[in-house]
């Protein structure tokens, strides 16, 4: 739920090494006299294409949890960095319009929704504005047209998918902080689906012998899995599994513990009818399907299609699609690499996906779709910078960008899913 802090740990005062010896002697931020706990007031900037708040205080960068552009606070120091100070909102002086009070009593705390203090309509809004800086960042594509950011059906109880941090002293189940690296201890998780709050509230101070565990529910199945084997006295609960299984538009899928996929189901299933409405399918046409995971894009649009090859590096993700694509004789999961396999495709290709993980696209896959020159490309990507390099790498080659459809795949955070069309140029 949370991402992980890269800046090192602050040390005594005084003479100290930063980062694998690439400084050495006072930090940065000393000179400010400031540590944890102290307060100060600042007025808020613009979000960047993260979705991050950074300010300046007195020539130091500084990074705001829980405020809205354009607000006066004050915050308090969580922690202080090398070079930087990580702050959080205490006391707003003037508030923005579209700040809400956030219905969970751990907002505040763990940092895993970040966006919980922020009106729905606005939190899609600022999405849309995260892709376009993005998208300035590259020459060729800042100009690219972007869709109102597609809201989710829940805004609160839609993940199916948690993982817990577990305390070493009292085994408290909660998450890590962002910022102080420390652990919030919670009793529910109001983003989650019931069925992990079930398990939140049974293993709470009663797990044992671990530091982690992940809890994955089929929201149209009711399957539960909880990895690892969980050890302690767990009335009701039953963990160490390998498979669940999930139904997306009416058909079931198989998901190993060890395979991705998408944590808003009913999110991902109106993702997979716009896709399947933008290509246009006649059912003449033959598609692949790169970064496949468990084959959901291939599976689910091979009823439209001729024949859809379906490429995916995990072992436990293949055997998954191949078993979720029994009864299609369309479907062909091939194991390997993408950039591999694509490099080695010489047939007729009318449309390709490309589905990639948040670090993008690998620059062979994007020179051998440019190769294949399908009629329409679909670039699905979970990071707007990786997002806006590899469109620039299509574009370069023998594509124009149509337009892009964020999709709000996670409410309450500043997490954003895109959907970019491209077509071959006439």
């Amino acid at each position: 739920m949370t991402s992980a802090e890269t800046s090192e740990k602050p040390g005594k005062r005084g003479g100290r090494s930063r980062g694998r010896g690439r400084f050495k002697g006072p930090w940065p931020t000393d000179a400010l006299g400031i540590d944890r706990g102290d307060t100060f007031d600042v007025v808020l900037g613009d979000l960047n294409q993260r979705g991050e708040l950074w300010v300046e205080h007195e020539a130091i960068p500084v990074l705001v949890e829980g405020g809205i552009p354009g607000e006066s606070v004050k915050v308090e120091v969580l922690r202080r960095f090398p070079e930087h100070l990580g702050v959080r909102v205490v006391d707003v002086a003037e508030a923005s319009d579209d700040r809400i009070i956030p219905e969970c009593r751990f907002a505040a705390e763990c940092t895993g929704c970040q966006w919980q203090h922020v009106g729905y309509e606005r939190q899609l809004d600022f999405k849309r504005d995260m892709v376009i800086a993005a998208l300035a960042t590259e020459e060729t594509v800042k100009d690219a047209y972007v869709l109102p950011t597609l809201a989710a059906p829940q805004q609160l109880g839609y993940r199916n998918h948690a993982r817990f941090s577990v305390g070493r002293k009292l085994g408290e189940v909660g998450y890590v902080n962002a910022i102080t690296r420390s652990l919030v201890p919670v009793d529910r998780c109001l983003l989650m689906d019931d069925s992990i709050n079930e398990v939140l509230k049974v293993t709470q101070k009663r797990v044992k012998g671990m530091t982690q565990f992940s809890v994955r529910v089929g929201i149209g199945t009711g399957d539960r899995l909880i990895q690892p084997e969980l050890k302690g006295d767990l009335p009701g609960i039953e963990s160490g599994g390998q498979h669940l299984r999930e139904s997306m538009l009416g058909r079931e899928f198989r998901v190993a513990g060890s395979s991705f996929f998408q944590v808003n189901t009913r999110q991902a299933e109106q993702m997979v009818e716009m896709v399947r409405d933008r290509l246009e399918l006649s059912g003449s046409e033959v598609l692949i399907d790169a970064y496949a995971g468990v084959g959901v894009f291939a599976v689910l649009l091979a009823p439209y299609a001729r024949k859809v090859y379906a490429i995916e590096d995990s072992p436990s993700a293949v055997a998954d699609g191949e078993r979720n694509g029994e009864g299609l004789d369309n479907v062909e999961m091939v194991l390997g690499r993408s950039e591999e396999v694509l490099a080695e495709f010489d047939s007729h290709v009318d449309a390709v996906i490309l589905d990639p993980s948040r670090k993008g696209c690998h620059p062979d896959v994007i020179e051998a779709v440019s190769r294949l020159a399908p009629d329409r490309v679909v670039l699905v990507s979970c990071d707007v910078e990786s997002m806006a390099r590899d469109l620039a790498a299509l574009v370069a080659g023998p594509f124009v960008l149509e337009e892009i459809q964020p999709v709000d795949m996670f409410p309450q955070t500043r997490h954003i899913e895109n959907v970019s069309f491209l077509r071959y140029k006439a």
